[in-house]
């Protein structure tokens, strides 16, 4: 399946099988996109919820009760249900935790490689912390980078996905004690396998036109 091909067969899936499962193999591949996210100054500012039991995917639709109940067969039913989580700031800690990862993983040949690594980002993060004073939002725009990658990779794989927001981010939070942890939910993607009565997986997609979102320049 090429990218564009991909892209075709991904939709907003609104009805999961319940009897397909995803085979262990694939969902590592997952895992490994969700890992291998870019973001930027390599800050990683996320956290995952996985679940593919019962007992994982009750919990989760905790998030999707009241003005959200719409959603929680999108989780009840679902292979796999991922919660997507932002750290909520930047401490000097983690800081020191990614060059000392990075560092271990091969990344600075010479010391004044790593000096000038950590100096840079840290000059970046000092923008949103200082100045900005927008770290969340950051790290949120980060994370949005990696759900993107995860979609069009289950697409490639043949799994059809489910990315939410319409979910009780506080229901979440408290249900994981995420604050204490730095993190906040942000949203929810659902895994697995399309049912035939989903109307949406035939309906034809619609994308404004190449001419008027492209500016090319020559």
């Amino acid at each position: 399946m090429n990218l564009t091909d991909a892209a075709n067969f991904r939709y907003s899936t609104k009805e999961f099988r319940t009897d397909k499962k995803i085979p262990e193999a694939d969902f590592q591949q997952i895992k490994d996109l969700l890992r291998l996210s870019p973001s930027s100054v390599n800050g990683q500012p996320w956290h995952f919820i996985v679940a593919n039991t019962d007992e994982g995917k009750q919990r989760i639709s905790k998030g999707t009760q009241g003005m959200f109940v719409f959603n929680t067969a999108k989780v009840l039913d679902a292979s796999h249900v991922i919660v997507f989580c932002a750290k909520t700031d930047f401490d000097d800690a983690y800081l020191n935790h990614l060059l000392a990862v990075e560092d271990r993983d091969g990344r600075y040949v010479e010391q004044a490689h790593k000096d000038m690594m950590n100096g840079g980002r840290t000059m970046f993060v000092n923008i949103h912390r200082n100045d900005l004073q927008d770290t969340q939002h950051w790290n949120e725009k980060q994370l949005y980078l990696n759900i993107g990658t995860a979609l069009l990779g289950a697409a490639a794989l043949g799994i059809d996905t489910l990315p939410m927001e319409g979910i009780d981010v506080e229901a979440l939070n408290a249900e994981f004690g995420l604050r204490e942890q730095g993190l906040t939910a942000v949203a929810i993607v659902s895994f697995g396998y399309r049912k035939t009565t989903d109307f949406n997986a035939t309906l034809p997609k619609s994308r404004l036109p190449e001419t008027e979102i492209f500016t090319l320049l020559s």
